[in-house]
Formats: C-alpha cells, sequence, structure tokens
C-alpha cells in the first residue's frame, strides 16, 4: 500500500508542477495582450512617452475604461 501512495502522491506532485506551469503561462500571455494593448493606445492617440507620468496614466485608463463600457452597454 506504501508504494501506491508515493506512487500517488508523485503523480499529483507532477500535476501540481503543470499546473503551476500552465498558469504561468497564462500569466505571461495576459501580460503580452497588455502591452500590445497599451502599446496599440498610445500609438494610436500619438502619445508622447515623455508626458506618461504614472496620474497621466491613470486618467488615460480610467477614460479608456469608461469608453468601452459605455460601448459595451449600447450594444
Amino acid at each position: 500500500m506504501i508504494g501506491g501512495v508515493v506512487m500517488s502522491q508523485s503523480n499529483l506532485e507532477k500535476q501540481e508542477a503543470k499546473l503551476k506551469s500552465l498558469n504561468q503561462k497564462i500569466k505571461d500571455e495576459k501580460n503580452k495582450i497588455e502591452q500590445r494593448i497599451g502599446k496599440q493606445i498610445i500609438s494610436q492617440a500619438n502619445l508622447d512617452y515623455a508626458n506618461l507620468s504614472n496620474d497621466n496614466i491613470k486618467s488615460l485608463s480610467k477614460k479608456v475604461s469608461e469608453f468601452l463600457k459605455e460601448k459595451s452597454v449600447d450594444h
């Protein structure tokens, strides 16, 4: 019976490692999407990186978010 418990524990550890790896891949992909969205907004709006302070970024993010929320309500 002990051999079966050790085998089950080993399989569980392998599954946990796979899950951890998959969660990291999901996190990395989300980060890539966030970066692409940010780059596209900056590019399309012709924003100057030198003028993008944290306060400006928060304000712009809020405006974009409100705009998108309004558009999703319209549909």
